[in-house]
């Protein structure tokens, strides 16, 4: 069967400074998650597509090829994912995951997508290892544990794996690439309401671009300080993605009667010392922690609600986060998030038995 394109007619079109249509990006995934491209080309391909920018088409078509060869999730489409692009630098506590136990908590079924760190000491997958939660369950284990415990992790690495071809050639390159930032948009259950943190501006036009594209409801937020969570240490700014529409909104965390913080009130450490932090906020510490939790929790919550009424983007965002906010606070005061992580635990062990 004769190839619709070839190596050097994209690696010519980029060099051209030409965008690719979603045809041509979706082909040029697919010979990369099946281990058709030789190092050459796949450096030449993401060095070339860097330096040119990419387009939403091209994200759109990458994302398409990288969740057709996905292994299959069996769950509804109707869950949240909160979840960052990473890169921020800062080496914060695991902000999403802890936001994660308590939207589910709060009765939110979830299903969070992660992996291991590559530019913290601990990703979303080291700190539930920590913790105690099996990660080598099957795909339809990983389903049976969202139906038992309301929320289920998602190992990109596991569901993934034609991101193994790439590996050795991103470590090589060591610049950031649209790997980076392509996992928040890969999740295989492909969630319809997601929670999402962008470290670099840049890429926020990409990240709510493709949300539009597919109709799902996001919200998509990014520190002023450069962490890729609503941040307490001063301003967020945050866009609202609900049925191709993007409202745009500017976030003091003052605003909801937060405290600004310390980024260094922030900072994690190894997997082992940010699972007992998880414990502690989970089980009623009070703190700056606990806050940006609280602040980011909300943002699942009100994410999940506007997918299931799109009519709630017409009350003041500052409302809806407010709500959410003190039943997120709720949730762990009255035990169910330290209680929702240890069912968690439990179920993925009992099925990994």
């Amino acid at each position: 069967m004769a190839e619709l394109y070839s190596w050097p007619e994209i690696l010519t079109a980029l060099l051209d400074d030409r965008d690719l249509s979603v045809s041509e990006s979706t082909w040029a995934m697919r010979k990369i998650m099946a281990g058709e491209a030789t190092p050459s080309q796949l450096a030449g391909f993401l060095v070339a597509l860097s330096a040119k920018g990419e387009t939403v088409d091209e994200i759109v078509g990458f994302r398409d090829a990288i969740l057709e060869a996905a292994l299959p999730l069996p769950v509804k489409a109707d869950v949240l994912d909160i979840v960052g692009t990473g890169g921020d630098r800062f080496g914060t506590v695991n902000i999403s995951t802890m936001s994660a136990v308590v939207a589910a908590a709060s009765g939110v079924p979830v299903v969070k997508h992660g992996n291991k760190a590559a530019s913290s000491k601990s990703g979303s997958s080291d700190v539930l290892a920590a913790l105690g939660i099996d990660l080598t369950l099957s795909p339809d284990a990983v389903a049976q544990t969202l139906d038992r415990a309301g929320i289920t992790f998602a190992f990109a690495s596991a569901f993934h794996p034609g991101f193994r071809h790439a590996g050795p050639t991103r470590a090589e390159l060591g610049v950031p690439t649209v790997f980076n930032f392509l996992g928040p948009l890969c999740n295989p259950a492909r969630a319809e309401a997601n929670a999402v943190g962008v470290a670099h501006l840049d890429r926020v036009p990409l990240i709510t671009g493709v949300f539009q594209t597919r109709g799902a409801t996001a919200l998509v937020f990014r520190g002023d300080d450069g962490l890729d969570e609503l941040t307490t240490t001063g301003h967020s700014r945050l866009w609202e993605v609900s049925r191709g529409d993007v409202h745009e909104h500017d976030l003091d965390p003052r605003d909801l009667g937060i405290p600004l913080a310390d980024i260094g009130d922030l900072l994690g450490g190894d997997p082992a010392h940010n699972a007992s932090i998880v414990r502690r906020v989970l089980d009623g510490e009070k703190g700056a922690v606990r806050d940006i939790v609280l602040l980011n929790t909300a943002a699942g919550l009100v994410s999940y609600r506007l997918f299931r009424d799109a009519a709630q983007v017409q009350r003041p965002i500052l409302e809806r986060l407010a709500e959410a906010r003190d039943e997120a606070a709720a949730a762990i005061d009255d035990g169910r998030a330290a209680a929702k992580l240890d069912e968690w635990v439990e179920v993925t062990r009992s099925l990994a038995s």
